[in-house]
This record gives structure tokens, sequence and C-alpha cells, in this order.
């Protein structure tokens, strides 16, 4: 077994190069990068002298457990992709780390980062993981990291919903490249939540064949420029939104005209809204109703007082 200790870095000739009059213990202290990649290391030892270490290259190797690495409170890169490691943890101290990468390895669940508030990039694609199963994401972990972390790389993880990711508001570049990716109107709220976005890539999702799906894409992401390795026209977009505006007042003016007032319409004698229109003319014309001759309105009167006479007697 390969332990990573101040012995295996005495012995590297890309990591000590010992200068006139400074000893192994003196040399570590200055030490700032460390590479140390494929060289079957599988535990990390004690490296507590490295107190200066910022830059930590430990890929390719065959680690299955993070450890020992509290002293490194000053380390801001640290690559362990292609390892063994399941599981993600002992990395409170490292206060500092802006840059981690996880990819190949075999980690079921993002989780165990809550006190690493200035985790720019994270990168935790190609996990290695049973049959049927899909990294998951620990909402303690999400919710640390919302307001930091810029860079996330999920791709190759058997993922098919999103919906967890909506409080990352600060992503700019977003992979989720080869994953079970389907539901566009999932991946419209929630990517349509991250105002920052700049770089997308799905490709290998189902969602990708789905109708519409650059457009409603580009609608859904304000400032994205490159989606799935294409850029983003400027005229594209503005077409999109113009298309979208003009789509909207023509359904707004439908809308209007079914919630319109009818027309009058005389339902009783079979007349629709024609005879409400010849009304209105009628009455626009001046319209009045004919007058008869005074003969006959004489006769009438007078008929009216013999019967109101009788009428009287009668009582």
């Amino acid at each position: 077994m390969v332990h990573l200790t101040t012995d295996l870095i005495a012995k590297s000739k890309n990591n000590f190069k010992k200068k006139r009059g400074l000893s192994l213990q003196e040399y570590l202290k200055t030490l700032t990068h460390l590479h140390l990649s494929g060289h079957n290391i599988e535990y990390i030892g004690d490296l507590s002298v490295c107190r200066n270490l910022s830059v930590l290259y430990l890929y390719n190797n065959r680690i299955t457990r993070i450890q020992n690495l509290d002293y490194a409170c000053n380390l801001t890169h640290l690559y362990l992709q292609n390892n063994n490691i399941t599981r993600i943890d002992n990395l409170a101290n490292l206060h500092n780390l802006s840059k981690l990468y996880l990819g190949g390895n075999s980690i079921s669940l993002v989780e165990g980062l809550e006190c690493l508030d200035k985790l720019e990039e994270l990168h935790v694609e190609s996990q290695r993981l049973p049959p049927g199963e899909k990294l998951l994401f620990d909402p303690r972990t999400l919710s640390s990291l919302a307001e930091s972390l810029f860079v996330f790389n999920i791709s190759n993880n058997n993922i098919d919903e999103i919906h967890d990711l909506a409080v990352l508001k600060e992503i700019k570049h977003f992979s989720a490249i080869d994953n079970k990716l389907h539901n566009v109107e999932e991946l419209e709220d929630v990517l349509g939540s991250w105002p920052w976005l700049f770089q997308m890539d799905l490709r290998g999702n189902p969602a990708c064949k789905t109708s519409k799906y650059r457009d409603r894409m580009i609608m859904a992401c304000k400032k994205l420029k490159v989606l799935d390795g294409r850029d983003i026209q400027e005229v594209t977009r503005q077409f999109l939104v113009n298309w979208k505006a003009s789509k909207l007042a023509k359904k707004k003016k439908e809308t209007a005209a079914l919630n319109s007032p009818p027309l009058m319409n005389n339902v009783g004698t079979g007349q629709g809204p024609r005879l409400a229109r010849v009304c209105c003319h009628i009455h626009a014309q001046g319209w009045k109703p004919q007058q008869q001759p005074p003969r006959v309105q004489q006769l009438k009167s007078s008929q009216y007082r013999q019967l109101n006479h009788l009428a009287v007697g009668r009582t």
C-alpha cells in the first residue's frame, strides 16, 4: 500500500528540488504546489508540515478516503478525480478551497461541503455508481453553496431531475451531459432561476430531442451565451423575444374579444343582433311613431267617456 507521506515527497523529483543549505523540513514548509498524480497512492498520510500548500494534485491514484487534510487551511485547489473515493468528508477545515475535482470516483451523495463558503467550482462527473442508482444531493450542502458556486459539473450520473439545484443562484457554467433529464418544463423553471448562467451543456439528455428545446432554453436563460457547445447569436435571441411578444399580444386580443359584452339579441322572436342594429339606426334617423288622424282620435275619446260614464253608473 502506497502512503502519501513526506518521504514520498522527498523521493519525487518533480516535487523536491533541494536548495543549497535548505533541509527537507524547511523546504516542505515553503511548498505551495504538490504534484503526486498517478503514483498508486491509496492512503493520505500526515502532511501537516506542508502548511503553505495551496494546490494538491492527487488524481489518477487509488485513494479510498479523503483524510489528514485538516492542516491545509491555505489549500485552494484539490484534484482527486479518478480515485476510489466513496464519500465526501473531512473537508471542513479547508475554508479557502475554491476548486474541488471529484469526478470518476464512486460517490453517490454530494455532501459534507457545508463549511466551504468559498467553493466556486465543483466537479463530480462520471461517478461509478451501481446499476439503477443516480447521484443525489444533500439539501444542506446545496444551500451552503448557493452564494459561492459558479461552476457545477454533474455529467454522466444517471440524473433525471434537477429541481433541488434551483437554490444555486450564482451558477455561471453548468454541465449535465449524458444524464436522463427529460422534463423541459422543469429545466425552464430551474435554469430560469439562475440569472447569471452563461454557458450550459445538456447534450445526451432526452430533453434535447423535444420540440423547440433550444428555443425554450434560450428564452428561459436570459444571459446564456453558449448552449450545448454552440454560440447563441443575439439576433436569434431577439427574434425569439419578438415572436413571443407577438404571440402573447395575439392571445390577449383573442381573449379580449371573447370577453367583450354581447350585442342585443331578441331570442324570443328569433331575431339576432340585426334587430338591435336596425333599432339603433331608426332612432338615429329621428324616427317617431306615426300619429293617428284627428277624427279617429276624437272618436276614441268619445267612446272612452261613454264607457267611463256607464262604469260610474253601475257603481
